[in-house]
């Protein structure tokens, strides 16, 4: 069975989504007959390679609150993250385009390193100190070479931003094409869509029905996840 997850690395949700997901499949009978592909969503695809802005500012303008209000949001995804067991910095991060990790990530895939790639990218963006949007390629190299790829090989892909540029440009238009109008999303064996970070039993139910029954894709979504779209992340007011 095919797992197939659009994401954006700039998504805080899609980072949480992702762990619950893998904590379902870690407990899923079939999990080692289960390939899990990772495709682009740009949340920002507008946005140029250089405009880097602090988080809590994106967030103000996009949703107009305040910095409080803002900063109140980023302390609760902390604390979501952090029942998943993963690190989160809730204050000082930045936020920028995400065309070339996209790119970067599909050459991973080639290489069978996707999922190591994608998740020291989703590291490095919520949990270290040092920005993946302003230190240049150099830092997209360090991380790529710390998922097992080759340094020069992945300094040419950078370079080159016709690399694998139509490949991420696919997998956004099939995610409209599939109903995706925000991230993460998950198809599965292009039967079940499960939108949002969901809780991992409802992950868990997916791969079963989607396991047991091949049918037309069925989204399966209590309407109260969180999620990120065209216009921002969700961020919890509590």
């Amino acid at each position: 069975m095919r797992v197939e997850i659009w994401s954006d690395i700039a998504c805080p949700w899609c980072y949480v989504g992702k762990a619950r997901f893998e904590k379902a499949l870690a407990a899923f009978p079939h999990r080692e007959q289960v390939e899990v592909v990772h495709r682009s969503f740009e949340l920002d695809p507008g946005r140029a390679k250089g405009d880097v802005q602090p988080v809590i500012t994106m967030l103000t303008k996009k949703y107009g609150m305040s910095e409080q209000q803002a900063q109140a949001g980023e302390e609760n995804l902390g604390t979501q993250a952090a029942a998943e067991g993963l690190a989160y910095r809730t204050r000082d991060r930045d936020h920028g385009n995400t065309f070339d990790m996209h790119r970067l990530l599909h050459f991973a895939k080639e290489q069978g390193r996707q999922d190591e790639l994608i998740q020291l990218l989703y590291r490095a963006n919520f949990a270290e100190e040092r920005s993946v949007f302003t230190e240049g390629d150099e830092r997209l190299v360090e991380l790529a070479v710390e998922a097992g790829l080759d340094a020069d090989a992945a300094r040419e892909v950078l370079t080159d931003r016709t690399r694998y540029a139509d490949d991420v440009r696919a997998d956004e238009r099939e995610a409209a094409q599939l109903g995706a109008n925000g991230v993460p999303f998950f198809v599965l064996d292009r039967a079940y869509g499960v939108s949002g970070a969901q809780p991992a039993e409802v992950f868990a139910q997916a791969l079963t029905q989607a396991w047991g029954d091949r049918s037309p894709l069925k989204l399966i979504d209590d309407g109260g996840a969180e999620a990120c779209g065209p216009d921002g992340c969700a961020v919890p007011r509590h």
